[in-house]
């Protein structure tokens, strides 16, 4: 029997034109799947060639019930891909028949990597933040970081959006960027506390070469929702002890390894089972309540789920398949 796999490369993903709301609605769909209990995740592994290249590879394992559909997802991260003109990172994802193992779809993961990111921010967002969010800080401006602020503004339509990074000439590209795409003014900001004090909404998507605690627990504004997901930490020990609720995207793979911007407090205890509130799709599932009161200050690290890479990638095969978007191949 001749078996075939769908393949959909970069220009076939950009081609496909995916809309906020369909990569919002895709990921909160695998996020509901996982809060009831209708998922397998395996913690992230990493592979890390030579610490002299300065990056290092994620691999990525889950299946989908609801969707049929299992899949692997290996992604490069390398911070100084800038200097070669190229992304920080590169993916690939594979979906699988779970019930056979048969060879399903071979996707570009490297956009699909930076939608599903910044769909979960967003979705964060959603279920964590005041419904009145006004103001956003975010720190960073490559890979992630412009999805995260496209489709919160989507969901929030701020009134002011703060962008930092390390680099003018990155940051203030990033601000033009958005600008243009959002059609309001995004302000570039020279420094992390102009940026992050007083904002509704904070994200702190760094890219950091080693651990500093560059965001003051200070400058976080009671109420406000904090989500760190840097590979490096780039927040202070105190972070944890501000907070009225903690979530996670998945504890499981939150609590090992030994990379993470609150890879500390794990170890500290300051984050573990007993003062974790919950995971993100528990509450999108409504198993247990997100924000339930304007007061209260919540923090949502998120380190990556295969199983959003597969619920975006299942959405945009699905898609794929109705405009007659990319490559069929033969594979045995």
């Amino acid at each position: 029997m001749a078996i075939y796999i769908d393949y959909l490369n970069g220009l076939d993903i950009e081609a496909l034109a995916m809309s906020d709301d369909e990569i919002i609605d895709a990921i909160e769909a695998g996020l509901i799947a996982q809060g009831r209990g209708e998922t397998v995740i395996e913690p992230r592994v990493h592979l890390e060639p030579d610490p002299a290249f300065r990056g290092h590879f994620n691999v990525l394992r889950g299946y989908v019930a609801p969707l049929d559909a299992a899949g692997v997802k290996i992604v490069g991260d390398y911070v100084d891909n800038y200097k070669l003109g190229l992304p920080s990172e590169f993916g690939i994802l594979n979906l699988f028949d779970p019930r056979t193992g048969t060879p399903r779809a071979m996707l570009d993961a490297t956009a699909i990597t930076d939608m599903r990111t910044g769909a979960v921010t967003a979705l964060g967002g959603k279920y964590l933040a005041r419904k009145g969010s006004k103001v956003l800080g975010h720190v960073g401006s490559r890979g992630t970081a412009y999805w995260n602020v496209r489709l919160l503004d989507h969901l929030f339509d701020f009134d002011e959006i703060r962008v930092h990074s390390r680099r003018p000439e990155s940051r203030n590209g990033f601000a033009e960027r958005l600008s243009a795409d959002l059609g309001k003014p995004v302000k570039a900001v020279d420094d992390w506390q102009a940026c992050v004090e007083g904002a509704d909404i904070v994200v702190e998507a760094s890219r950091l070469p080693e651990p500093q605690p560059l965001l003051k627990t200070e400058w976080i504004k009671p109420g406000a929702l904090v989500m760190p997901y840097g590979t490096m930490s780039a927040v202070e020990l105190s972070l944890t002890d501000i907070m009225d609720k903690m979530v996670v995207d998945d504890w499981g793979q939150c609590k090992g390894g030994k990379l993470g911007s609150l890879r500390a407090h794990v170890e500290s205890g300051r984050l573990s089972e007993q003062t974790l509130h919950a995971e993100l799709g528990q509450v999108a599932a409504g198993l247990k309540p997100g924000r339930e009161s304007d007061d209260e200050t919540i923090l949502f690290w998120h380190r990556g789920l295969s199983l959003s890479d597969i619920a975006l990638g299942k959405a945009m095969l699905t898609k794929a398949q109705e405009k007659g978007i990319g490559q069929r191949l033969r594979f045995a």
